[in-house]
């Protein structure tokens, strides 16, 4: 628990429960609690400084972003997403990423976030860093929502975002999931600079449906390997 000893700094003076949920979420995420991991409440709380009643509201928010679930008399553990989830996760993705691309106005767009993103998923592909790659991918993908300026909207993805993120720790090949994607995000962003939305929208669709087959099946192989149950 030395990492989360490391993060206690930024729970500053007022220490609340979503503040610690943020912690959790970024260490789920990072992978440093895996798929099917127990989170022992003794040991958090005793690396984070807070109380029980705090970290079991923390569990609670987390567990309702579908992160965590609770197991009667056996405790919190991190989710492992069945296939219908993954399922679900990428039929949420084309609704709300196609709808965000065919709303935009007339160019030229702002596409700042978007080139940064695609920038930094090269920039990790030149250091081999494939986990990186697939960070800059949900960047990418976050920053097309983002061209919506809906708060609400993203804050749906960021959870539906930090689901996948629980599929890519099962997969054991990510470069093999995730650098096929490079080339398509650079495309989908030039298209955009081009002014050609509905273009775009196509090769965004496109994607997300190859992207749904490929992620299932290196999720499947990665079940059957970890031996992990679907819960």
């Amino acid at each position: 628990m030395n990492g989360l000893v490391d993060d206690r700094a930024l729970l500053g003076r007022t220490s609340t429960a979503e503040r610690v949920a943020d912690i959790l979420r970024g260490r789920i995420a990072d992978g440093y609690f895996p798929p099917g991991e127990r989170l022992s409440e003794e040991s958090i709380g005793s690396a984070l400084k807070v109380s029980r009643n705090t970290l079991r509201e923390a569990f609670r928010l987390l567990t309702h972003e579908r992160l965590l679930v609770h197991e009667l008399n056996r405790g919190v553990f991190v989710r492992v997403l069945t296939v219908d989830d993954v399922e679900d996760i990428f039929r949420t993705r084309r609704l709300v990423e196609c709808a965000v691309v065919r709303g935009l106005g007339r160019p030229p767009y702002v596409l700042d976030g978007p080139a940064e993103a695609v920038a930094e998923g090269r920039k990790a592909a030149r250091e081999r860093d494939w986990k990186g790659v697939g960070t800059a991918n949900i960047h990418f993908h976050g920053e097309l929502v983002a061209l919506a300026g809906s708060a609400r909207m993203n804050e749906l993805m960021r959870s539906v975002f930090a689901e996948l993120r629980l599929v890519f720790h099962v997969v054991d090949d990510p470069r093999r999931l995730h650098e096929p994607y490079l080339a398509r995000n650079r495309r989908i962003l030039e298209t955009l600079q081009a002014g050609e939305r509905v273009a775009a929208e196509r090769l965004l669709a496109e994607y997300l449906d190859d992207s749904r087959q490929r992620m299932i099946e290196a999720y499947e192989a990665g079940l059957e390997e970890s031996g992990a149950d679907e819960g």
